[in-house]
């Protein structure tokens, strides 16, 4: 391990405790955050045990409809924007309870949990934060996808999103991570799809819950909320917004570029796993380099090949 700056691990102040929709299942689920202790990382209680499931890239079941840890009964789903919330706000250690396996969907955006972090506080522990950082290239392409890992002296997230209807076309969204960054401009983007799509999900018993009270819908080219969209391109960042919340599942942030071209659950999971499959790639660091963060946001070309929409 390299020593770095001194940088130490956070976690709630006290306990909160969220209600909403299951947005596969469509019923109620409450949900509390709990404090907990240095080391303990992101941690889930299976619904109706005691058993805990880590939140980890290993631990990782589906990446189809959503981000699954665990499996069967002991199981949870969404995770998500709930990770992302987690890892844009620089939280270390909770214990997430849920009673059903899937996490609230709220409003398909991270900003009601970013909301409840900050109505329980926000704690500094005795004890320092650990990185992950990328020292060489890794790369993964997948169905006209592409996806990499570069070295970067902070964490920065390069996404770019290309779908055939005109309502949203090419879109990139780049950006250096920090807890501004991620309140201001990607906590509120909100999950996006095709209202063909979604009746396909529900005949298949799925996206029970899925509505325009926690989803921009789209048909025929435009935006069936009634309020629009919250940006222009709310659609590239909340893709974004996935990636920061499947790539926190690397146990601890990283310290690296990730330039990802149709970017999705199953891309941003294969990523982590061709990193740690390669122990050169990657090295353990306690503490991090001070970097001023850096901003870019716009829709510019990039040379990768284009693909099929896939429902976010």
């Amino acid at each position: 391990m390299t020593g770095l700056r001194n940088d130490r691990q956070k976690t709630l102040a006290e306990r909160v405790t969220l209600n909403g929709l299951g947005v596969h299942s469509g019923k109620p689920v409450s949900m509390t955050l709990h404090p907990a202790p240095a080391d303990n990382g992101i941690t889930f209680i299976a619904p109706g045990t005691e058993n805990e499931i880590k939140a980890h890239w290993s631990q990782v079941s589906a990446t189809a409809l959503c981000t699954v840890i665990g499996r069967g009964a002991e199981s949870i789903g969404t995770i998500e924007h709930l990770m992302a919330a987690l890892r844009g706000l620089c939280i270390d250690n909770v214990v997430v309870e849920v009673d059903a396996n899937e996490v609230p969907v709220m409003d398909g955006s991270s900003a009601h949990f970013v909301d409840a972090i900050d109505q329980a506080g926000i704690v500094t522990q005795n004890a320092p934060r650990r990185y992950i950082r990328v020292l060489k290239p890794v790369r993964i392409e997948m169905n006209g996808a592409v996806s990499e890992l570069r070295p970067y002296a902070g964490t920065r997230f390069d996404i770019t999103i290309d779908f055939d209807t005109p309502l949203i076309g090419r879109q990139r969204f780049v950006s250096d991570l920090t807890p501004e960054v991620f309140c201001n401009e990607l906590a509120r983007a909100r999950t996006f799809g095709k209202v063909s799509d979604v009746e396909k999900l529900w005949a298949m018993g799925f996206a029970k819950g899925s509505s325009l009270e926690n989803s921009v819908a789209i048909s025929d080219d435009r935006v069936l909320n009634p309020e629009g969209t919250r940006w222009p391109d709310e659609f590239v960042r909340h893709k974004t917004l996935d990636a920061v919340g499947d790539l926190s599942l690397a146990g601890y942030p990283i310290l690296g570029e990730y330039r990802s071209y149709k970017p999705g659950h199953k891309m941003n999971h294969s990523i982590l796993v061709a990193l740690f499959a390669d122990e050169d790639a990657y090295e353990m660091v306690v503490g991090r380099p001070q970097r001023e963060a850096a901003h870019v946001d716009f829709s510019g070309e990039i040379a990768m090949p284009a693909y099929c929409p896939e429902v976010a």
